[in-house]
């Protein structure tokens, strides 16, 4: 349903505003979406440590790290606030090429998503406690409801011409109503984990300040990364902004997948390392990461491939033809990052994210000053190699640098990692690099319905017979024969 809607908004909004008013709207949830970044890995800490208390049956001690969590929180709260009305104030010298007729819209409908956004962001501790209690179907219903209820709002908005400041309220009640279920769920569900500001163990605050501190740099840099690409285009390539945005939602896509697929690792790492060897957290690792980049490149191939079909389809043929570009680039870059999300997620979850600033800081910066400074020369399609840039950045200091310092902790060495994590899995692209003189040098691809079909058949049996082993085989046909024996059964 998540996913559906996903698709299906940003098809309807692209069909209904004009391209400027679109990017305007774009641009307003960019901006907005800023304050979540003020988590500063909070989340992440309290679902760590819950996770690690509860393993040891211990509820106080549970309780007092969620406690200083909340704490933390409302201060990442009032920051987000402050933050939305510095943004709401700059809007006309951040885009001086948006028509000055949205100025007003733009800034009252930040001011109401924004601040909306900091409740919401005090309203998360509550399904962090869930994932710590490894209670993963919870904040899922929860953000499956908001997002239902967000689409629901705008859909009516727009469908009865409301202007965007409206738009930005009803995306406020939407936020508003899903942090009163958050906190409901908790007060129902998991009240065991109290949350309370008094009595505070400041020894305790300060040792989830210090996990926090190093996310902190990380959480910059994932801004740097992924949260200031539009802005940018917005700043200096405006025309091309509501282009750009729906390049990135199919890439959002993809991460949205990862990152569903990947949420349960961290809470469940951390708690395996209190009884597993180095040598069974290396093996996890190397599974996982198989895992992860089989999932990636099987999302990732359809957008290289299909990518201006899907667009067509999806957003119409303006859309497809000048945002097919930046999708290309874009998925080829998220790709090859975020085949290095496992390793991330163990970092989290063992404690030692320290050991990755250095490579965070370099990839960061390296995106940010590319991108802007390709931008200012080559317009939004900087962005994009900047983007791409970086990625290759990641992923060479987590395999040159990180991985040495964290032998110690996953016992896996850095060759045998990176031919069964990443080479083995980019097999399945094989069919496609064959392809791809049809699917690259135009517009429109020239891809055959044979040689579709052909694609299509050849990737699936890379997928089985490469980058699954005999054993995994083994395993999914028994779990396809359990199902297909339930249904006769029934």
């Amino acid at each position: 349903m998540s996913m559906a809607i996903a698709f299906l908004l940003p098809s309807f909004l692209a069909h209904k505003l004009p391209v400027a008013t679109y990017a305007a709207w774009v641009l307003i949830l960019q901006l907005s979406a800023y304050v979540a970044y003020l988590d500063f890995g909070i989340q992440a800490g309290i679902s760590k440590y819950v996770a690690e208390f509860e393993a040891k049956n211990d509820s106080t001690g549970s309780s007092m790290r969620a406690s200083a969590g909340l704490a933390l929180m409302l201060i990442a709260s009032l920051l987000g606030i402050g933050l939305t009305l510095i943004l709401a104030w700059r809007v006309p010298a951040l885009f001086h090429d948006m028509p000055a007729a949205l100025y007003r819209d733009v800034r009252i409908s930040i001011l109401f998503v924004g601040v909306s956004l900091s409740f919401g962001l005090l309203c998360s501790i509550f399904s962090s406690i869930f994932l710590g209690l490894q209670r993963y179907a919870v904040p899922m219903i929860l953000a499956l409801v908001n997002r239902i209820l967000f689409a629901v709002l705008v859909i009516v908005s727009v469908a009865l011409h409301r202007s965007l400041a409206v738009m930005g309220a009803l995306v406020a009640v939407a936020n508003l109503a899903t942090g009163f279920l958050q906190f409901e769920a908790w007060r129902r569900m998991a009240r065991h984990v109290r949350l309370s500001l008094y009595g505070l163990d400041w020894a305790v605050v300060k040792k989830m300040l210090g996990y926090c501190s190093s996310l902190a740099i990380w959480t910059a840099g994932m801004l740097c990364v992924s949260g200031l690409d539009v802005t940018i285009v917005g700043r200096y390539d405006f025309g091309q902004t509501a282009f750009y945005a729906i390049a990135t939602l199919p890439t959002n896509f993809m991460i949205s997948i990862m990152t569903a697929a990947l949420h349960p690792l961290v809470p469940t790492a951390s708690a395996l390392s209190v009884h597993r060897t180095p040598v069974q957290m290396g093996v996890l690792l190397s599974r996982v990461s198989r895992y992860a980049s089989i999932l990636l490149i099987l999302c990732g191939l359809p957008l290289l491939v299909a990518g201006y079909w899907i667009l067509r389809v999806w957003v119409g043929p303006i859309y497809a033809v000048n945002a097919i570009g930046y999708l290309r680039i874009l998925v080829l870059a998220n790709i090859l990052r975020n085949s290095s999300m496992p390793y991330a997620s163990m970092l989290i979850a063992t404690d030692s994210q320290r050991i990755a600033i250095a490579g965070v800081i370099a990839e960061a910066t390296v995106n940010i000053v590319c991108s802007i400074y390709l931008a200012r020369h080559i317009g939004a399609i900087g962005v994009a190699y900047g983007t791409l840039i970086g990625s290759f950045v990641c992923i060479g200091m987590h395999f040159v640098f990180n991985m040495h310092y964290t032998y110690p902790k996953f016992a896996i060495s850095r060759t045998r990692l990176f031919f069964t994590g990443l080479v083995r899995p980019a097999a399945i692209g094989i069919p496609s690099l064959l392809l791809f003189p049809y699917w690259w040098s135009s517009t429109r691809p020239l891809v055959t319905p044979p040689m579709w079909i052909a694609w299509g058949l050849s990737t699936l049996c890379l997928v089985w017979f490469v980058s699954l082993n005999v054993e995994e085989r083994g395993t999914l046909i028994g779990l396809i024969e359990k199902r297909l024996k339930l249904h006769k059964k029934l």
